[in-house]
């Protein structure tokens, strides 16, 4: 690990303007004899010759943007002590924008140590595939190195392909590049998948959904703070979805003055909903390509235990148009029954192994 932190990174703010589309009720349940790490055989063990050593442990979280991916490692971190979150979306790695890349908010990480989130200076351009391999593999080496099990939780499959794969050529885009070689399933980690999928109808909904409660947050406000003339939307931070569509707004009509009374101007209402609809329109596209990705990793035979949480999700959109909270305590009662028991289930197995 290094000594230093490279120039790139950058103290993780502890402050974030972040809104909560889902109305949460904490879950009180407490899988018997799972809330501590015993594990008299831990993953990162000694070396048993010279020439080989067992592979550290891993956990992994995936699945498309909004399917409750960061709520589900919080849970299972404060049931096992013992993990620590590395954070392996390629646009949550930036510091700054914390409402258009919805990062979670510090306080409810509920004390998890959560690594690489927010921790990278934008300013320094791209942090590639290849950063991302050298630099969570750095986190996981020390991670379990002190006993503790690393949990990488993010939608960037190209970040956990990168990371994960025991060979990696930086030169080639396995999702992309129909010229590469197929997808390896030699991993240099021994890992736990948990897929966190909900059937696309429902989460589109629910994205859409999102969008809005991120603009009553205060998007616009942060989207027109960040706003710079000029800049070239195609590298870092800059591509979150949400900049380049209203960067094309505010280049019509530069914001000055409160912005609220700006974009609800009758002047400017059409050009502000064809921007919101961008943002809708491409988290969608956003996500149908993050499960076409993963349904990749799949058939190259990486082992994903599949975690259904459309019920949990439908709850929370009926509940939204009944006027209700968000799901609130149906919502937990069906994420505990289908997503949290079960993971429960796969990751002291997995310890235990």
């Amino acid at each position: 690990m290094p000594t230093t932190t490279p120039s790139f990174l950058s103290p993780n703010p502890q402050r974030y303007y972040y809104h909560q589309p889902i109305k949460f009720h904490h879950s009180s349940y407490t899988p018997s004899s799972a809330t501590t790490c015993t594990m008299p055989h831990w993953p990162r063990m000694e070396i048993a010759s010279s020439r080989h050593r067992r592979k550290d442990k891993v956990l992994v979280i995936m699945g498309a943007t909004g399917s409750g991916k960061s709520r589900l490692s919080v849970e299972l971190a404060k049931l096992f002590p013992c993990f620590e979150i590395i954070n392996s979306d390629k646009i949550q790695v930036y510091r700054g924008l914390d409402i258009t890349t919805n990062k979670i908010p510090f306080h409810q990480r509920n004390n998890v140590p959560h690594h690489l989130l927010g921790d990278v200076d934008p300013s320094h351009g791209e942090f590639s595939p290849s950063d991302f391999r050298l630099h969570a593999g750095d986190l996981i080496s020390d991670i379990s190195s002190r006993r503790k099990l690393p949990i990488i939780v993010g939608g960037s499959n190209s970040f956990l392909h990168a990371l994960l794969v025991e060979r990696f050529n930086p030169e080639s885009n396995v999702f992309e590049d129909e010229s590469s070689p197929s997808i390896s399933s030699d991993l240099r980690y021994k890992c736990c998948f948990l897929w966190m999928d909900i059937s696309f109808p429902v989460l589109s909904e629910y994205l859409l959904k999102r969008v809005d409660d991120m603009f009553d947050s205060g998007m616009v406000d942060e989207l027109a703070e960040f706003y710079k003339p000029g800049s070239d939307n195609r590298t870092g931070l800059r591509k979150a979805i949400g900049v380049p569509e209203f960067d094309r707004f505010f280049k019509q009509y530069p914001p000055a003055g409160p912005i609220q009374d700006e974009v609800h101007n009758p002047m400017r209402e059409g050009a502000y909903q064809e921007a919101v609809k961008a943002i809708k329109d491409n988290t969608c596209q956003l996500a149908k390509r993050q499960i076409g990705k993963i349904l990749r990793l799949k058939r190259a035979g990486w082992d994903l235990r599949r975690l259904d949480a459309t019920e949990a999700f439908r709850s929370v959109l009926m509940s939204d148009s009944h006027g209700g909270d968000g799901g609130g305590e149906e919502f937990s009662d069906i994420w505990k029954k289908q997503v949290l028991e079960p993971s429960v289930k796969i990751v002291k197995r997995f310890l235990m192994e």
